[in-house]
C-alpha cells in the first residue's frame, strides 16, 4: 500500500437527499465515484481558499 493511501482518513458524512441527487449526477458527468468527486470538491475549494499547497488566490 502506497504512503498517500496509507494516510487517507475516513469519516462519516450526512447529506440530504436534494443534496445527494445533486452530487450523483455531477459525479456521472465526470465519470467520478461520490467520492471521488467530493474528494475534487473539497480540494478544490482548500486551493481557491488559499489553504492548501498549489493554492491560486
Amino acid at each position: 500500500m502506497s504512503k498517500e493511501k496509507e494516510a487517507v482518513k475516513s469519516f462519516v458524512l450526512r447529506v440530504d437527499p436534494e443534496t445527494m441527487d445533486a452530487l450523483e449526477r455531477w459525479a456521472a458527468d465526470e465519470f467520478r465515484s461520490i467520492n471521488g468527486q467530493l474528494q475534487w470538491i473539497i480540494n478544490d475549494a482548500l486551493r481557491r481558499a488559499g489553504r492548501k499547497a498549489g493554492a491560486s488566490k
